[in-house]
């Protein structure tokens, strides 16, 4: 029975060890949010060029710039050709992605939608 009969020393010891996984624990979880976070700049820049490129290409085709759209589920997509996808961040978590497509008319669209990240380090 020696965790009824602790001596004040093991008690102080298990309280630092505790305390220092608590700390480690929380500095875990900020250091997630900040990396989810870093995905999403990372997302917005991506998507930014994509759309200076797909405003040049448009203007090459001599059709209107497309406008990025968030897709909602059961829109129906009309899809002939793709012409641009955005890369989506490498993570293990659904991350935001985009695609220029052509449809039936012609036309430029872009949508915006969320994807299960590539998660590289799945163990195993």
């Amino acid at each position: 029975m020696p965790g009824f009969f602790m001596s004040q020393d093991w008690k102080e010891m298990d309280m630092k060890v505790l305390k220092s996984m608590t700390f480690a624990s929380v500095l875990t979880m900020s250091l997630n949010v900040f990396a989810e976070g870093g995905g999403d700049r990372t997302f917005e820049r991506a998507l930014s060029a994509n759309t200076k490129a797909m405003q040049q290409y448009a203007a090459n085709q001599g059709k209107p710039a497309p406008v990025v759209k968030d897709y909602e589920y059961g829109m129906k997509l009309d899809v002939v050709k793709v012409v641009s996808v955005v890369r989506p961040p490498a993570a293990c978590a659904v991350v935001p992605t985009a695609m220029t497509y052509e449809d039936s008319k012609g036309q430029l669209n872009t949508i915006k939608y969320t994807v299960a990240g590539d998660c590289r380090n799945r163990g195993g």
